[in-house]
């Protein structure tokens, strides 16, 4: 199949380490531990651990990695650390994810309680974040803490949905500043002005993966997530287009001239909405279809092989809010749509990495 030639290509080609401890390399990095757990093919574990050992020292300093920015983004690697400790049981893994908890512990908060996205957007909170951080607090206190701060997680995602979800369009903005200062947030709510399609993917994939990392025991705050995980897939699927099966960039406005569909996100949904199904949260029979078809249009219509390397096509480079430094990153459709549009985007190769991953374990 031309999925596995690609992830093949991409393995095979990952560029050398920069020394920069990075989410996007994060995000292939548990593709290849979902498609290790799928398939047990020893070379995604390999380049896992391969990985890794360009970073972490035996004390568990992490090269690249600065814990004054308390910057969520830096967390999400280090989510296969809990992964790399389980297959070799060595120490410097378990070490270097107490060196990550150590900014979970002492992350700046909101008045209501969540983490600031990062030390240079104080107040603010974006889905990013719950995406980079609140799956591995979550590995942490369910493995290594007993369940102590599983009040703190959940809360997280009640204040996420007061902030910063619409009810009429059910759908989520992009991000909220609690102060109400910053000059992209509206003055009364705080609130960004946009749905971006790839902030909403981020947020679905952060409630499935902290469900499936959390004890179902604890039944009242597992229904909460499950609630919002089918609320999040019923507001997203409204906006879905027909034809490609896929979402816009700007995902409520498909009229709007530059529009396009995008890859990641739309992989990031498919991917929620199969994990979702594969937890029992979301109900096969009205769900499963929709995430495989997603998938299937990704993979038929922005994989491309020209002269023998194969592409992924369609991804939006990176987008933003502020900070005050710049405010071409204003959360406007026109400042989403000004983006580069990418190629083989490394948040892109995760996300399908980690779809495909859900498809195999399904087919199980």
């Amino acid at each position: 199949m031309l999925i596995d030639k690609y992830i093949t290509q991409v393995l095979d080609n990952f560029p050398k380490s920069d020394n920069i401890w990075k989410y996007e390399d994060g995000c292939v990095l548990i593709g290849c531990a979902y498609l290790y757990q799928a398939t047990k093919e020893e070379r995604y574990k390999q380049f896992v651990l391969d990985y890794l050992d360009q970073f972490i020292a035996e004390d568990g300093t992490i090269k690249g990695y600065d814990i004054s920015k308390y910057n969520l983004d830096n967390i999400n690697s280090g989510k296969v650390l809990f992964n790399a400790y389980s297959w070799t049981g060595e120490e410097k893994y378990k070490n270097a994810i107490e060196v990550l908890m150590e900014q979970i512990r002492k992350q700046p908060r909101t008045k209501s309680g969540s983490f600031w996205h990062k030390a240079i957007y104080p107040d603010q909170v974006w889905l990013d974040g719950l995406y980079m951080a609140l799956p591995f607090y979550m590995m942490y206190e369910t493995k290594f803490n007993n369940m102590k701060n599983y009040n703190d997680i959940i809360d997280q995602f009640v204040a996420a949905r007061k902030f910063l979800f619409d009810k009429e369009k059910e759908l989520y903005y992009h991000g909220c500043d609690e102060s109400k200062t910053i000059f992209w947030a509206d003055k009364e709510t705080g609130r960004s002005a946009n749905f971006w399609i790839r902030a909403l993917g981020w947020y679905l994939m952060a409630l499935t993966d902290v469900l499936s990392e959390m004890n179902e025991m604890v039944f009242e705050q597992y229904v909460i997530l499950e609630e919002l995980l089918r609320e999040g897939v019923k507001g997203i699927l409204k906006y879905q287009d027909p034809a490609s099966k896929m979402f816009y960039q700007v995902i409520d406005h498909p009229e709007v001239p530059g529009n396009y569909l995008e890859t990641s996100g739309s992989t990031m949904i498919s991917y929620a909405i199969l994990k979702g199904c594969s937890l029992g949260a979301l109900l096969k029979e009205k769900y499963l279809s929709s995430g495989v078809e997603i998938f299937e249009s990704i993979v038929n219509n922005r994989l491309r092989e020209e002269d023998g390397t194969i592409k992924l096509t369609g991804i939006c480079s990176v987008a933003g809010l502020g900070p005050e430094s710049d405010t071409r990153r204003d959360g406007s459709i026109l400042y989403y749509l000004s983006e580069p549009i990418v190629e083989d985007d490394r948040k892109g190769i995760g996300a399908l990495m980690m779809t495909y991953a859900q498809i195999k374990m399904l087919h199980k």
